[in-house]
């Protein structure tokens, strides 16, 4: 199987139990999350190899991050352990029918931050391997950090590796010109960009019309000049995009656009009762870069891809934690949730 190496910041989740508000919570449910993370243990979960790079401060709360992402068969060679920084924390508050969800970063000074981009070994990291995986979140952590995430692309494409970026655009994180200046040299050595409704207008500021995300109103058609505009400036040859349409915080409906050699697809549209959203987005990846290595046409993949979020929807935590045959199961129509017995 292929092996995918994917970078960035892995942090402990602090979750409120059930639906429960912050200020009345007297207890937090622990678990390890972060974006790239999530995307390897998907790849793990498919069969694929996948390594994790990062940096995590010495310790037992860098342990316990570790071990999370063996125990899903992560490979963690490549993670560095320093002295300098500490664990990033990020906080939970789950929403439900018209209260959103909430959530709140502490992870100012994290270790992955204040490491510098040369205690990355990029060549020997990717050497033998067949693909990176990137977000637009660790750059945005600080200078060193981007960085680290530019020269991790400029090796991956001298070394022939298939490359993708997820776009993933956090406001709390920086402002979209900072963004802009930063994430715009990176395309030049993406072959797979993705990103939400949101996420181009926020990064690129390439809009789709007659959309309204704050209203959960999404205008799927418009998408086709979203990612013909993203391949025709920035070159890169597949472009793919969620759809998420928010009737509330417990109702959505989910689906996924993917432009690739010059088709424009559309995906089935599920309708989603949630349990847990958080990591949908990086499902998405995970399954559309697991189909991608394994050879599937552009319309399965996008299926597959588009399958494997939606069930991500319905599992507490930021991992999906789903085989290849529940996720070809969905998307093949066996959604109905009845038991399998």
């Amino acid at each position: 199987m292929a092996h995918t190496v994917s970078f960035g910041e892995i942090m402990m989740r602090l979750a409120t139990p059930g639906f429960e508000r912050l200020v009345q919570a007297t207890s937090l449910n622990v678990s390890y999350a972060g974006a790239e993370a999530s995307v390897a243990v998907s790849l793990a979960a498919f069969g694929h190899q996948a390594s994790f790079v990062t940096a995590l401060p010495e310790g037992p709360l860098g342990d316990a991050a570790v071990g999370q992402l063996r125990y899903y068969g992560v490979d963690t060679g490549p993670v560095l352990r320093r002295k300098e920084g500490r664990m990033g924390v990020y906080f939970l508050e789950a929403g439900a029918s018209q209260r959103a969800s909430k959530v709140i970063y502490d992870r100012a000074g994290a270790t992955i931050a204040v490491t510098p981009a040369s205690a990355y070994d990029w060549p020997k990291i990717l050497a033998g391997k067949q693909a990176l995986h990137l977000s637009g979140i660790t750059p945005a952590l600080s200078d060193a950090a981007a960085q680290a995430t530019a020269d991790a692309l400029a090796t991956a494409r001298k070394l022939g590796l298939l490359t993708s970026l997820d776009l993933n655009y956090r406001a709390k994180l920086w402002n979209r010109e900072k963004a802009r200046s930063v994430i715009e040299p990176l395309l030049a050595n993406v072959d797979l960009l993705v990103g939400n409704e949101e996420d181009a207008e926020n990064v690129l500021g390439i809009s789709a019309p007659a959309t309204d995300v704050s209203r959960g109103n999404v205008n799927a058609a418009g998408y086709e000049h979203v990612a013909r505009a993203i391949r025709q400036k920035y070159g890169c040859k597949r472009v793919a995009i969620t759809l998420r349409e928010s009737e509330s915080a417990s109702i959505n409906h989910w689906s996924g656009c993917l432009l690739a050699e010059d088709k424009f697809l559309m995906s089935q549209r599920y309708t989603m009762h949630i349990v847990d959203r958080v990591g949908a987005g990086d499902a998405f990846s995970g399954g559309l870069i697991s189909s991608i290595l394994d050879g599937d046409t552009p319309e399965s993949s996008l299926e597959f891809a588009v399958a494997a979020s939606c069930l991500k929807h319905s599992i507490p935590g930021d991992f999906n934690k789903v085989t290849k045959e529940e996720v070809r199961q969905l998307a093949a129509g066996g959604g109905s949730g009845r038991v399998v017995r």
